[in-house]
């Protein structure tokens, strides 16, 4: 089914830290498909934004993580060509620790890694998902 993009559609980011690294997806499905993002998808009827951080989390990587906690709200509009909304979406951006598993790609990611924080620029993020891994792991340094 086709998403209804007269309003906004809610789903979610997270920024899972392990030591000096941060868990990344490649995304299977638009938007964005092929390249590099933050595991995370869109809520459920019935379920808290903070169950659908750690589903997703689990679904696209297999990685189970701490309770999430709140980082940023962001919103990602993109426009076609004649000026109409192509898409809306607003992202609830968590943070959360890993707590257990092996990245291993789920139902919507090509690849499922952990990746060296000094690393992260080289690979195209949206500026956007550079901010909120930044802001983590500023937030986990206690700076």
């Amino acid at each position: 089914m086709p998403l209804d993009f007269s309003r906004p559609v809610i789903g979610v980011g997270v920024v899972v830290l392990k030591d000096d690294q941060v868990l990344l997806i490649r995304r299977k499905n638009p938007p964005e498909a092929g390249h590099w993002s933050l595991p995370g998808g869109k809520q459920d009827a019935g379920e808290t934004i903070r169950e659908t951080a750690a589903r997703e989390v689990m679904e696209e990587t297999g990685i189970t993580i701490t309770p999430p906690i709140l980082l940023d709200v962001v919103d990602s509009i993109h426009h076609a060509p004649g000026g109409q909304i192509d898409y809306h979406y607003t992202l609830i951006d968590f943070q959360a620790e890993w707590q257990g598993g092996n990245p291993v790609p789920g139902d919507d990611a090509l690849d499922a890694q952990w990746v060296a924080l000094d690393e992260i620029g080289k690979l195209g993020l949206w500026k956007e998902t550079l901010r909120v891994i930044r802001l983590a792991h500023a937030r986990s340094q206690g700076r």
